[in-house]
């Protein structure tokens, strides 16, 4: 009996302890700071005059020997049939070359681009080397008369841009940054208006490669070369049946201005700086 009474007693005493362990308040872990884990917006231009959407052409001039390399991941809504039919507008020698020199870069990409190449968009969007920004859906002209392109309407601007934002996302491009590019880098203030509301930078260049439809890798590179400046941001294409030297041309042209002591940075860089 007496024996039952310690088993007894000792059980009990066991059950409060586990009890008062139980009741005992863990300590609690500050929450993460917001500003720790949060990305940080990418960087943009406060609007222009009459809040019309900021454009930008080139970085700062004195603050360093930097460069944007650019490329425009053309295509258009009415190619999926040439597409079909093999006409590659995509490149992906290019992008392996610039991974191989670890050059950074923008990709300013059409919505219609994305679902053609859903794969290369996603791999490039999510590669820390490169950002992918906003080219339109359709890659049709926000003016008139611009290198014979289709025409968009003032009244589907906006929702043009927007539609490829929605093409990145379904793509699996987390986070497309918002700068856009006009086809053919024609604009004016009416387009300037109709993307307000979105919130993009509108960026442009100052250094016009001429890749488009060239032939000659070798002129493509002098022209580049001649009118690189610190700050200057280059437009090229990422389409091989568009744009078939341009592999070679970013081969030859890195190596170069990185001796001439440039630095190469992405526009989000640039505008930042």
């Amino acid at each position: 009996m007496i024996t039952l009474v310690r088993r007894i007693t000792a059980a009990c005493a066991l059950s409060a302890a586990l009890t008062a362990c139980a009741a005992t308040p863990q300590p609690v872990r500050p929450a993460p700071s917001a500003t720790a884990t949060a990305p940080s917006a990418p960087p943009t231009l406060a609007p222009g005059p009459g809040g019309l959407t900021p454009v930008f052409k080139n970085g700062s001039r004195i603050h360093g020997r930097t460069v944007a390399l650019t490329f425009d991941a053309d295509m258009t809504a009415d190619q999926g049939a040439r597409a079909a039919a093999g006409e590659h507008f995509d490149n992906p020698g290019l992008i392996a070359a610039l991974r191989a020199l670890k050059v950074p870069a923008t990709v300013f990409m059409t919505g219609r681009w994305a679902e053609q190449y859903p794969e290369q968009a996603r791999s490039l969007g999510r590669d820390p080397l490169f950002e992918v920004a906003n080219h339109s859906y359709s890659h049709y002209a926000f003016t008139d008369d611009c290198y014979g392109l289709p025409t968009v309407s003032g009244g589907r601007m906006r929702a043009d841009v927007e539609r490829a934002y929605a093409a990145f996302r379904r793509a699996g491009v987390p986070d497309a940054r918002p700068y856009f590019r006009f086809p053919g880098g024609c604009y004016d203030r009416r387009a300037l208006k109709a993307l307000t509301p979105v919130g993009v930078t509108a960026v442009q260049w100052d250094v016009v490669s001429g890749d488009a439809f060239a032939t000659d890798a070798e002129a493509v590179t002098r022209q580049v070369l001649e009118g690189v400046r610190p700050g200057s941001v280059v437009v090229m294409h990422c389409t091989r049946s568009a744009a078939p030297t341009t592999e070679r041309v970013v081969r030859e042209v890195v190596p170069e201005l990185r001796e001439r002591g440039f630095r190469f940075v992405k526009v989000s860089e640039l505008i930042g700086s």
